[in-house]
């Protein structure tokens, strides 16, 4: 990773966030903090970023905060702490060919792909009856294959600098020896001194390789009805979610896309002023989340029927990754198009928003191109043809 220090300095068991506008590099653990975000998480990380700055100076909190509010975060203080302003600029450095794939893997997918049929339709039927207008569908694939995490985060900031890429290792952060890795297009909520900035993302389709169909399926996700409702969705709830904080709030009044390597998002970026610089940008995003691109709408029957039929623990997916320091400014992302690392196995996940007007079929094929991100990182993808 040349010509980049903080980068450069990363190794195994450290933790990086990289997004377009700063780098964050840190390394061991100074205080944790494991509220769950529904039992005073704020006050805590406020706490604790004190006491932090009394005994060891201004250090950030960073980590992660799981889908499921109930359950404990993954945040700590660090011993050590270093930022740069300005995204990774390496477009292509460390690219080079992905490692090759074991010949022989074992793959289980959590839900199997049939139950994941099903569970869109289930949904569909619940959305057809009426008190629920979207709800996400996710599924994901546990891998046994060791996994090099700095060669895999050097691929995904050379493939994907534009986003938020993040290692948060959480072995010192109150769990087993393991690490969130992963790379995601969607800003939750970033916070600098009074301006406030959120970029959902909702309504997708798979690129092509071939550029003149890459452009027709662009073309056609900006003028899909179905698209375009669950992408207003999510605007709405966001913008509902930050008009108490803001002063002023600019939502824009019809979406933009957004490109990754793998998918076309629809987007729409949301930007206020604060009306109290003692708001945070935890506080902020812990308001927005869950919304409604990863859980849907109304949140709470959505929740209650991912709950009933998703088949597996979202754990640390669908939640926030990011930091905050003592004046309340950062950056959270989704997190989204990650994967849990351990010692001999990875768990890769992924989604897709079920509406009117939704096919099982499609949102299969929308979480199978999504998990592309993580696999084709990993040198997986090929592997995998066929098995998940």
């Amino acid at each position: 990773m040349p010509n980049d220090p903080l980068l450069s300095a990363y190794r195994a068991r450290d933790s990086l966030f990289s997004s377009p506008t700063s780098q964050l590099h840190a390394r061991g653990v100074l205080r944790e903090v494991s509220t769950a975000a529904d039992q005073g998480l704020v006050d805590a990380a406020a706490l604790a970023l004190r006491q932090a700055a009394c005994d060891a100076g201004r250090l950030p909190l960073l980590g992660a905060v799981p889908f499921d509010a109930s359950e404990p975060s993954r945040l700590w203080i660090p011993m050590q702490a270093a930022f740069a302003n300005g995204g990774a600029r390496h477009r292509g450095a460390g690219a080079g060919h992905a490692s090759t794939a074991p010949s022989t893997i074992h793959v289980q997918p959590y839900p199997e792909p049939a139950r994941y049929l099903r569970n869109v339709a289930s949904s569909l039927e619940r959305i057809l009856d009426g008190g629920l207008s979207k709800v996400v569908m996710s599924r994901s694939v546990r891998i046994s294959a060791q996994i090099d995490v700095p060669q895999l985060l050097q691929r995904l900031l050379a493939r994907t600098s534009d986003g938020y890429t993040f290692a948060m290792d959480l072995a010192g952060a109150g769990g087993p020896r393991a690490c969130l890795v992963g790379s995601s297009p969607e800003l939750l909520l970033s916070r600098r001194g009074t301006r406030v900035v959120s970029n959902p993302l909702a309504g997708s389709i798979a690129r092509s390789e071939d550029p003149i169909e890459d452009q027709r399926r662009a073309r056609r996700l900006l003028r899909s009805a179905k698209d375009r409702h669950e992408h207003a969705v999510v605007v709405d709830a966001v913008g509902a979610a930050l008009t108490p904080f803001c002063r002023q709030l600019k939502v824009p009044a019809a979406p933009s896309l957004l490109a990754t390597p793998t998918m076309w998002h629809l987007s729409s970026r949301v930007q206020g002023e604060l009306r109290d610089t003692s708001t945070s940008s935890l506080q902020l995003a812990l308001a927005l989340h869950p919304t409604p691109a990863v859980c849907g709408h109304p949140t709470a029957s959505a929740r209650q029927l991912i709950r009933e039929i998703e088949g597996y623990e979202r754990g640390l997916f669908t939640g926030l990754v990011g930091w905050c320091d003592g004046d309340g400014d950062g950056e959270w992302a989704v997190t989204i198009r990650c994967a849990l690392i351990d010692d001999d196995s990875a768990t890769v996940y992924a989604g897709a928003g079920v509406v009117e007007g939704s096919r099982p079929d499609a949102e299969l094929a929308e979480t199978t191109a999504k998990l592309a991100t993580m696999l084709g990182a990993m040198g997986l993808g090929t592997a995998l043809a066929g098995r998940a």
